[in-house]
């Protein structure tokens, strides 16, 4: 069975071109396209299909991609939210992310490229192109974790890898350790945080004081 995408896009004919592109893709479609935030909030409380994914415009008027993926990630944790943008700057990314984006993609980017991106999305619930990875490492901050927990400096290091795409093996590289101990560091942080995944370690490094 295919997965489910919405586009909002204010921009109809870039959303009309996404939908074309995504139908030539085997393994997703798009259900239908909305024009803001608060058009997808009215097409969900009128009982459309609840997507499995949606690929999302940061600016948009009436309701914009910050505002709408706080909602999406409040209301419906489920679905995975791909933002989809003219712009790359610093902010617009970590702001997204801290708002619940699961990805983020420049509309310049490939049709082959965006079929590996969501594909990647939907197998692995994050996605983040080595541009993006780049701009939330480069605004990591480990003074700055908000939490109750007691998190190592070592810790804080290795979470400051769960962001990127590096494998264990090369995390392990990175910090001069064995692969063993990057994944005891792994196991340590889900049992410290309640967590289960690197996709949860990483939105926890975002979300928790680590951006500027």
């Amino acid at each position: 069975m295919k997965k489910t995408i919405v586009i909002v896009d204010d921009h109809i004919l870039i959303a009309k071109a996404l939908e074309g592109i995504i139908g030539n893709f085997s393994e997703f479609e798009v259900v239908y396209v909305c024009e803001s935030g608060k058009d997808l909030i009215q097409k969900f409380e009128e009982g459309n299909i609840i997507p499995d994914i949606i690929l999302m415009d940061v600016s948009m008027p009436i309701m914009d991609g910050f505002e709408t993926a706080a909602w999406v990630t409040k209301n419906h944790p489920d679905i995975k939210v791909m933002a989809l943008s003219m712009q790359g700057d610093d902010n617009s990314v970590i702001k997204m992310i801290k708002n619940g984006a699961k990805g983020y993609l420049l509309k310049n980017t490939h049709p082959k490229d965006l079929e590996v991106a969501l594909t990647r999305l939907n197998t692995d619930g994050f996605f983040y192109p080595e541009w993006a990875s780049k701009i939330i490492f480069s605004n990591l901050n480990n003074n700055n974790i908000e939490t109750s927990v007691k998190i190592s400096e070592r810790e804080k290091e290795f979470l400051k890898y769960t962001v990127t795409e590096l494998s264990y093996k090369e995390i392990a590289d990175r910090m001069c350790c064995s692969p063993r101990t990057v994944e005891s560091y792994r196991d340590q942080l889900c049992e410290k945080l309640d967590l289960k995944t690197r996709v949860g370690l990483a939105v926890f490094a975002i979300k928790n004081g680590f951006a500027n």
